[in-house]
């Protein structure tokens, strides 16, 4: 058994842990877990088993990452959409105690989500995140699942009548979906739609014919798909009325003055965590009046009054977005993390810009997403190569939406400068070489 104790194996049984030399890839760490030697059943013992696994380049050591500003020499920078990349550390992290969380003796997918275990684990990734964005104390925090598309249906059910109107300004796909899907449920208002200009722009906001009676005002903070960002927030007309965004992918990537919104809600794949999480944050004094037809697990007073545990929550996608609010106030808070974010789009549309011509984004200047970059070649018929060469070099999911098309970075807060600097001089080189 000797000659299989390499840094490529382990012993299943054996209450010795292998000693290396060399530090230990991210496949071989999912393997040992925390505890390799604990995996002896009722207290018999096993027979010793030698497990093979394939790794790659080593990316930890002394049992650390590496910073993130740098990234791993075995991973990819990810410039999906969603879902995208997290935090490296945070990635660590959780595979530190995925095996055995915290001398639990069960990893977070095993937890009963009414134990004490779990209980404490929502309860802090609420505190971290009310901590994060300065949530005020009447409203609540929801996480619940279905992604932002299922809160298009969920918001005018909860928040209006049928006879009710709702306007919306339409900046890009994800705000046509809103509305078409609020449809059903209300009447609807599009008081201003940048289709007829490929979606390119966010409006002067005197310019909304908004309705005097509308209950509230929809926007869609952040378009993923055509990169197109509120810089500032319109003040909804009816004295009544309240503001609603949708900041999937913006999300805890600059500060926000949650007062201003009745309601804001969002995926958590972009920028906090896995797939599975939709969080809602919304003004306590808007819950409670939903419509009758509204389906148990759409009813956000339900969800309130059982403190999102109405049933079995997406339990690890809110212990992983706990890590990320975490990580996020450690790296100093919302403003540090706008900084960097800020500091990643400035070099990139920089060289968009250099680029005369070459490159081009298609999107007004003073609303250009920090998250979303979209951009064209001038010559087209090159863009499936400058996607094919560019993942050989590491760097993946560059392809445009398809309804789209063309290129798109997302730079989310866990994409190191390191990638988009790596991307950049990618770009320069694409351009050398075609121009």
């Amino acid at each position: 058994m000797a000659a299989a104790a390499s840094t490529n194996s382990f012993l299943v049984g054996n209450n010795t842990q292998i000693p290396s030399s060399k530090p230990k890839s991210t496949s071989q760490s999912l393997l040992h877990l925390t505890k390799p030697n604990t995996l002896n059943l009722a207290g018999k013992k096993t027979k010793p088993v030698s497990v093979r696994c394939v790794s790659s380049t080593p990316q930890v050591q002394d049992g650390a990452a590496r910073s993130s500003t740098t990234g791993s020499q075995d991973r990819v920078f990810n410039f999906a959409a969603g879902p995208a990349t997290l935090p490296e550390n945070v990635l660590l992290k959780a595979q530190a105690d995925l095996y055995n969380w915290r001398g639990s003796g069960m990893s977070v997918m095993e937890m009963s989500h009414r134990g004490k275990e779990f209980l404490s684990i929502i309860q802090k990734a609420e505190s971290d995140l009310r901590q994060l964005l300065e949530i005020p104390s009447e409203y609540s925090v929801l996480f619940l699942q279905g992604g932002a598309t299922t809160q298009f249906a969920a918001l005018p059910l909860n928040l209006c009548k049928p006879n009710d109107t709702v306007d919306f300004v339409v900046t890009g796909s994800w705000g046509d979906k809103a509305v078409k899907e609020a449809k059903k449920y209300c009447k609807t208002s599009v008081v201003w739609s940048g289709k007829a200009d490929k979606y390119t722009k966010v409006p002067p906001f005197d310019e909304l014919e908004q309705s005097v009676d509308a209950k509230y005002l929809h926007i869609c903070a952040n378009e993923t798909i055509h990169g197109v960002e509120f810089k500032e927030y319109p003040v909804v007309r009816n004295p009544d009325g309240f503001l609603v965004a949708d900041m999937s992918s913006n999300f805890c990537s600059k500060p926000v003055d949650v007062s201003k919104f009745g309601v804001i809600y969002g995926g958590a794949q972009k920028n906090v965590g896995p797939s599975g999480v939709t969080i809602v944050i919304i003004r306590k004094d808007l819950i409670g009046d939903a419509q009758e037809i509204t389906p148990v697990m759409l009813d956000y007073k339900i969800h309130d009054e059982n403190s999102s545990l109405y049933n079995t929550p997406p339990c690890f996608g809110i212990y992983m977005c706990g890590l990320v609010f975490e990580d996020l106030l450690e790296q100093g808070g919302l403003r540090e993390v706008e900084r960097k974010n800020q500091m990643k789009a400035d070099l990139l549309y920089n060289a968009i810009e250099e680029s005369r011509g070459f490159f081009r984004c298609p999107v007004e200047k003073s609303v250009r997403s920090l998250m979303n970059v979209p951009f064209t070649l001038e010559k087209s018929e090159l863009e499936s190569e400058f996607i094919k060469e560019a993942a050989k070099e590491g760097m993946v999911q560059l392809k445009g939406h398809r309804s789209v098309g063309g290129m798109r970075a997302s730079i989310y807060n866990a994409m190191p400068l390191a990638g988009v600097e790596k991307l950049v001089a990618f770009m320069k080189d694409f351009q050398a070489k075609h121009a």
